[in-house]
């Protein structure tokens, strides 16, 4: 399985919104931050804006602010913001492919497979990570990422 950079870096600058929402960040702060390619990073936030997850304001007070509670964003649903479709096999969504002959049951194990990842990443939040991250900055550890707060389905 192979997450995307975008969507990767679409979490990760997420995260960095939620951990200092008291002000705008600017994308080229976000983007050294997280050590994320700004022209890049741009491109990221153009979806994320588009998705309604970030509100942005030009000018010498503007930049960028967490869209919605980041309580009620999910990983799954950033991932579909930048990605499009949250799992696919070759372009298909896994209820619709059909396998002849000994490989007939392989969809059913891509459809569990989705299922598990939607589950999880469906479970985790922004403000979850957030969270997290900053218990880490604090005792100067790294710990694991662990299930949060249920966010708004998917």
């Amino acid at each position: 399985m192979q997450i995307s950079a975008k969507a990767d870096y679409a979490v990760r600058a997420l995260v960095e919104l939620a951990a200092d929402s008291g002000r705008p960040l600017t994308c080229e702060g976000i983007a050294s931050a997280q050590d994320i390619p700004f022209r890049f990073l741009k491109s990221v936030f153009r979806d994320l804006r588009q998705a309604g997850l970030v509100r942005s304001r030009r000018g010498c007070e503007g930049g960028y602010w967490i869209g919605r509670d980041p309580a009620a964003i999910s990983v799954a649903e950033v991932m579909t913001a930048v990605d499009g479709e949250f799992f696919t096999l070759r372009g298909a969504r896994p209820e619709t492919l059909s396998y002849p002959g000994a490989a007939q049951g392989l969809p059913d194990l891509w459809r569990a497979v989705e299922a598990s990842a939607q589950s999880v990443l469906g479970r985790t939040t922004i403000a979850g990570l957030a969270a997290e991250g900053a218990g880490s900055r604090d005792t100067g550890r790294g710990t694991a990422v662990r299930e949060v707060s249920p966010a708004v389905p998917v």
